[in-house]
């Protein structure tokens, strides 16, 4: 009989600490947070818009999400919060006339991917369909 518990409460251990891990991996804050994250493509309107001269040029590079909050987002340091039930990241630059709120299309180990709608600098009254993609460094 005594066996029999022991064998219980091991499995039952081992079920609870597999349990565990798989949510660390699929936690958004340490998805984020976990890794440096390299541009891939950086679209303004579905053209690229990371050359020398273009709008997201300053992005172009790594982007770190700490966990106290904090980040670089290719040239630009700033803040950073989840927004929407982390669906949304809010990023805050004194660098930017105002927060760029953007939605997350996709978050992995390996890729975010991001959206978000900003006001033309050229038109006030027009927003730019922007879309950052990212890879895991």
């Amino acid at each position: 009989m005594k066996n029999k518990t022991r064998y219980f409460l091991f499995f039952a251990l081992l079920i609870v600490i597999v349990s565990c891990s798989k949510e660390d991996k699929n936690d958004r804050f340490e998805l984020l947070t976990g890794t440096i994250w390299v541009s891939d493509s950086l679209l303004v309107d579905g053209q690229d818009a990371s050359g020398p001269g273009e709008i997201l040029e300053k992005f172009k590079g790594e982007v770190k999400f700490n966990r106290d909050a904090t980040g670089y987002f290719g040239q630009y340091t700033g803040s950073w919060r989840f927004a929407e039930d982390r669906t949304a990241i809010i990023i805050t630059t004194d660098s930017l006339p105002i927060p760029l709120s953007t939605w997350i299309e996709e978050l992995t180990e390996k890729s975010l991917k991001i959206n978000t709608a900003y006001p033309s600098l050229t038109n006030p009254e027009e927003d730019m369909d922007i879309r950052m993609t990212f890879k895991a460094k």
